[in-house]
């Protein structure tokens, strides 16, 4: 099993693109330091690329599967029966060539299993000086931070009134930002994944319209300490 944990509770969660809660003024604070979002994604000089792709990978994890773990108890079989997203998009598991329907709990625990699984893996992401990254690097972080996208996009579709209930909205957002301009920056999430969540990229004045930061952010997404997960 992988660190996300659910709750056997049955759960009333209805997934449905209208009204989309995450939209409305009320709810698109974000909180924590104020720093310049820019800062925390660009390479800084001298820093291996492989090296800044696998920190913020570890943290997108990180943080991701503790806000899922907040509101994991409310994504049951019965309430989530398919992996969804905003825009009727859904999410389908591919396993040995196929692609099968399985429901939210199922995706998101292979995600974060697989995840878990690899960041942990020294032939993959190594921590010891003399490792290497394997040549694939890349390739591997893309599909992570695309799955992770995927459970952000369930948890704004299905189950941002529980995490505004829990008063997460705003640490929610800034995760969501920070992922965001991170993947603007070195183009790592297939724009198809993404533009699900384009209206919220809009909503949070994310992106200028160029495609580039704009220079009026200043959040962090580094220290998510929200209780719950795990």
């Amino acid at each position: 099993m992988g660190k996300a944990r659910r709750k056997d509770r049955e759960s009333s969660s209805v997934c449905s693109d209208e009204p989309k809660l995450y939209l409305e003024e009320a709810f698109l604070e974000r909180k924590l330091a104020d720093i310049d979002l820019r800062v925390l994604v660009d390479l800084p000089a001298g820093l291996d690329y492989n090296e800044w792709l696998a920190s913020h990978t570890i943290a997108f994890f990180d943080h991701i599967n503790l806000v899922y773990g907040t509101i994991s108890e409310f994504c049951t079989m019965s309430g989530c029966p398919d992996m969804t997203g905003p825009q009727l998009r859904e999410f389908l598991n591919k396993k040995k060539g196929k692609k099968t329907r399985v429901a939210a709990p199922q995706y998101i625990d292979y995600v974060m299993t697989f995840t878990q699984k690899t960041i942990t893996d020294e032939t993959v992401f190594p921590t010891k000086y003399a490792n290497e990254f394997p040549s694939s690097f890349e390739s591997i972080v893309r599909k992570i931070l695309r799955l992770l996208f995927h459970v952000l996009a369930h948890v704004y579709h299905c189950h941002f009134r529980e995490v505004v209930l829990l008063n997460l909205h705003a640490h929610l957002n800034c995760l969501f930002a920070h992922l965001t301009l991170f993947d603007a920056r070195f183009h790592l999430i297939d724009s198809h994944e993404t533009e699900i969540l384009h209206d919220l990229v809009v909503a949070l004045k994310l992106l200028d319209g160029a495609g580039g930061t704009t220079g009026a952010i200043i959040t962090s997404a580094s220290s998510i300490t929200s209780g719950g997960g795990d």
